[in-house]
């Protein structure tokens, strides 16, 4: 019977250099270069972690929250720390009890742990709560106090310290948990989304670069008095937003109006309005501090407080810059025809006339119909029909016939499927 011989067990030297060719094949896939490339979900984290606000990232597993932050601590030079808050105990972030030599007399100090003692050895630093909607209720209660007062124990972080945390949706989280109510209006809620370009690029080893935003100093008292004007304005008129805690269980745990997250808009629009960032930008801050609903209103609140003066416009129509956007060019020029409404004057009647020929002239002739056709209805017998209003007349004619061919088109189409 012949026996078995078993292969011989590989040297340690066979194995050394075939090691070392992988570690050189490692190296050579994970160099990569970052470049500047705009990316509004980027800007609005920066922008919210400059703001030192806590930030948490919304995405499906495998979407580049962890890379993302990885690569956001190395461009700002920030260690990381990363703790999964699903495999920690309650006792792991509220301290755990130490008794010491004479309890009575001394009390019962509760030990933080080591990696929030690194970080205030440190000063300064990237603290990444990761796969927050997996930890039990007993842990969110527990982070409270960190994410809101930034105290772990008996330790307290130091500013130069951030907090941004990331989870899954429950229905892709494994054995997921909604978030508590208290805990989730204590973050900017950023919804994570991947961009294929940037992951194509990203794959051929250059990926976007994340910066903090650049404020201009000059800037800074408008931008808070602009802020204040804008969050003010809109809860004055709209007190029921104040607070309201969604009846739904899962909009409890994402965005919704209180005290605190006005505050961090507040906070937040100040900064975006330092930095210049674009509305795009400023729209998932603040829909993600208040909620959609709350934050669409704001977003019209500030579109407004931009708007041109209308007594402005009408003092010299032939140098009057209209907003770019279709719908704020309506806007302006619904408020010029209110301002002609309330004092309405000859002079004024032909210069809102004036205005509607220049938005004609140097935009869409649609949004000059409803304006146009308000402003008709206040000419007094005296007035004379400035001869521009054929050029408008023409002008609505052209769009009302380009309206009803697009809704022709669309009832065909709905005919034919």
């Amino acid at each position: 019977m012949p026996m078995y011989t078993p292969f011989p067990a590989p040297s340690e030297t066979s194995l050394t250099p075939q090691l070392d060719v992988a570690g050189e094949l490692l190296t050579l896939l994970n160099d990569t270069s970052t470049e500047p490339r705009p990316d509004d979900q980027l800007e609005a984290l920066t922008l919210a972690v400059a703001a030192d606000l806590p930030v948490l990232l919304w995405g499906e597993p495998g979407i580049g929250k962890t890379a993302a932050l990885t690569q956001l601590a190395a461009t700002l030079d920030l260690p990381l720390t990363t703790v999964i808050a699903s495999v920690h105990e309650p006792s792991d972030f509220s301290g755990l009890p130490v008794i010491g030599d004479d309890p009575a007399e001394q009390g019962v100090p509760m030990a933080p742990p080591d990696w929030a003692v690194r970080l205030v050895r440190a000063g300064r630093g990237l603290l990444f709560l990761d796969e927050l909607s997996t930890a039990p209720p007993a842990v969110q209660a527990a982070l409270l106090r960190l994410v809101l007062e930034r105290r772990i124990g008996a330790l307290r972080l130091p500013p130069g310290v951030r907090i941004v945390a990331a989870a899954n949706p429950r229905s892709s989280a494994a054995d997921g948990w909604e978030l508590s109510p208290p805990l989730a209006n204590r973050f900017v809620h950023l919804q994570w989304t991947h961009d294929h370009d940037v992951v194509v690029r990203g794959l051929g080893g250059t990926w976007p670069r994340a910066e903090l935003p650049r404020l201009d100093r000059e800037r800074l008292p408008e931008a808070v008095a602009f802020a204040r004007r804008a969050v003010c304005g809109l809860l004055s008129a709209r007190p029921g937003l104040v607070h309201r805690l969604p009846g739904n269980e899962a909009r409890r745990g994402g965005a919704w109006p209180s005290p605190r997250s006005w505050e961090a808009t507040l906070r937040l629009i100040a900064f975006a309005t330092a930095a210049g960032s674009s509305r795009d930008v400023l729209s998932l801050l603040v829909r993600g501090t208040v909620g959609d609903g709350p934050g669409l209103e704001l977003l019209a609140a500030l579109d407004r407080m931009d708007l041109p003066d209308p007594e402005t416009l009408l003092a010299d129509p032939a140098a009057a810059v209209l907003p770019e956007r279709g719908d704020l060019r309506q806007a302006a020029l619904d408020a010029v025809v209110s301002a002609v409404r309330k004092r309405p004057e000859r002079s004024r009647w032909d210069a809102a006339w004036a205005l509607l020929v220049r938005a004609v002239e140097t935009g869409a002739p649609d949004v000059v119909v409803v304006p146009a056709t308000t402003l008709a209805t206040l000419r007094r017998e005296d007035w004379d029909v400035p001869a521009s209003i054929e050029r408008l007349a023409g002008a609505a004619s052209l769009s009302r016939r380009a309206d009803d061919a697009a809704a022709r088109a669309a009832l065909a189409a709905r005919g034919g499927r």
